[in-house]
């Protein structure tokens, strides 16, 4: 693939089987040019480039018994480009400010049924990530236009070394037809250790973040018509002491009309992750864990012999210690002014519409025609900042997919995007205006071999920002060529 920003994505997939072994093989290369990372309609101009490789392999084996044995390996590598802020907090072109990233991951599975109704699967992983950032020496400010080398305060060269570990061993048991029930053990560990070469003082050594949980989860089909979930978390940390979270879940069916209701509650715990407690010039030592509590319920309805698909739908959920990323002149450092913070009490609350239509399926003159519509409002509250509306979150979002296929062989997607308006900051000085974003697609089969594509983002060249002062793609145009051939082993 080649297209806008000097971007190249060259990738390939090997997949097989031979008798009781499977395997699967793929590397793929994303090189781009890019754009500013500060957005260049602020007077940004230098280009924030992003190369990354990524491979993995996969090799599974067939045991007796209807067993099952996998080993699966990921890797990726990524060099980026950004930019970021002076002292006093105005946006700024950074030359030689970047970073790399490898990040290699290990898993194995082992799934064997021990009798017809029992079965169990064990699982375990390592994932290492090394991240290596730098600060860059010169910058220009894009608001005033003054040049100079980066402040010695804002400066900044550390490696970040993080290893995670998990354990789980699952149970299920299928107790006739209606009941499934589902038990097991869950081990996870966060080790990380970081190396400040500008302060060295500031490093952070052999940080620790781990939990042994046990999880249990009952599962009711009733006719096919009544469903019911019930399950139990029970996770204890090392540092953020114990948890029990809880969902429940129930739904109806009726076939003769296409109904089905459906509601659940639960309640939720999330601890710091390493990054969020202690990565540099964002991580906060003294976050809380997050705990929440919600419930939805919802409806969808099929008409015209499943034609039509509606949906509508309510939620609500409350936060204690809810877990953000700010922007924060003042309690955030520098140079980017973003960092890791709890909230205190907030709530989130809205509903959901969406609706499918198949339009035309199967004609002499068009194979199909579906349009899809989807919006939520979510009104969000922080309880403890003046009832103020949490960052980030928009209070309405509609999303629109057009597929048309006029041939088998051809199809064109047309997508868009609407984000309402939205705050950047927690004390909410910083609006965010609304925007919307149409992307369109096509691919067409030249055989069954070949297929050739092309994709359009940002088809009306639209000026927005997700996150306030960073930029996104004007319009862009991309296009490729896919191969796919089978060889017998």
């Amino acid at each position: 693939e080649y297209g806008s920003f000097n971007t190249l994505r060259e990738g390939a997939n090997l997949t097989g089987k031979k008798g009781p072994v499977d395997f699967a093989l793929s590397l793929s290369r994303w090189d781009t040019v890019s754009f500013s990372a500060i957005n260049y309609r602020r007077g940004a101009s230098e280009r924030d480039g992003y190369h990354n490789w990524q491979g993995s392999v996969r090799l599974g084996a067939e045991l007796p018994k209807e067993g099952r044995l996998e080993f699966d390996f990921r890797w990726m590598q990524g060099i980026v480009n950004f930019d970021g802020f002076t002292l006093a907090g105005d946006p700024a072109d950074v030359l030689g400010a970047g970073s790399q990233s490898n990040q290699y991951v290990f898993a194995g599975s082992y799934v064997q049924p021990i009798t017809s109704w029992w079965s169990q699967k064990l699982t375990l992983s390592r994932a290492t990530d090394n991240l290596a950032s730098h600060s860059g020496t010169f910058e220009r400010n894009v608001v005033t236009g003054v040049e100079g080398p980066v402040d010695p305060s804002n400066m900044f060269n550390s490696d970040i070394d993080t290893t995670s570990n998990r354990i789980e061993w699952q149970h299920n048991f299928q107790l006739g037809k209606p009941w499934l029930l589902t038990a097991g053990y869950q081990f996870r560990e966060q080790l990380g250790e970081i190396t400040d070469f500008v302060l060295p003082m500031q490093s952070i050594p052999n940080k620790i973040v781990s939990s042994n949980a046990g999880f249990a989860e009952a599962q009711l089909n009733l006719w096919d018509r009544l469903f019911g979930t019930a399950g139990i978390r029970q996770d204890k940390y090392n540092v953020f002491g114990s948890a029990t979270t809880y969902r429940v879940t129930g739904g109806y069916l009726h076939q003769e009309t296409g109904t089905k209701i459906r509601g659940s509650y639960g309640t939720g715990f999330r601890a710091p992750s390493i990054n969020e407690l202690f990565f540099p010039n964002f991580g906060n030592p003294n976050l809380q864990p997050e705990k929440s509590q919600g419930l939805d319920v919802a409806v969808d309805q099929t008409l015209f012999k499943e034609r039509v698909t509606l949906s509508a739908g309510y939620f609500w959920t409350r936060y204690r210690n809810l877990i953000l990323s700010v922007f924060d002149l003042t309690a955030c450092p520098a140079p980017f002014f973003f960092c890791a913070q709890n909230a205190g009490l907030a709530r989130a609350e809205g509903v959901e519409a969406s609706a499918k239509f198949k339009l035309v399926e199967d004609q002499p003159w068009i194979k199909s025609l579906y349009l899809q519509f989807q919006y939520t409002y979510t009104s969000t509250t922080n309880l403890t900042n003046q009832d103020t509306r949490l960052p980030k979150w928009p209070l309405n979002q509609w999303s629109t997919i057009l597929s048309y296929q006029p041939i088998e062989s051809l199809r064109v997607n047309l997508e868009g995007r609407i984000l309402g308006q939205r705050f950047n900051d927690a004390d909410n000085n910083q609006s965010l205006p609304s925007f919307n974003v149409w992307n369109l697609s096509a691919t067409y089969d030249l055989n069954r071999r070949f297929q050739v594509y092309t994709r359009v983002d940002n088809l009306f060249n639209e000026k927005y920002e997700e996150v306030l002062f960073f930029g996104t793609p004007i319009r862009s145009i991309f296009g490729g060529v896919r191969m796919n051939v089978d060889v017998p082993l």
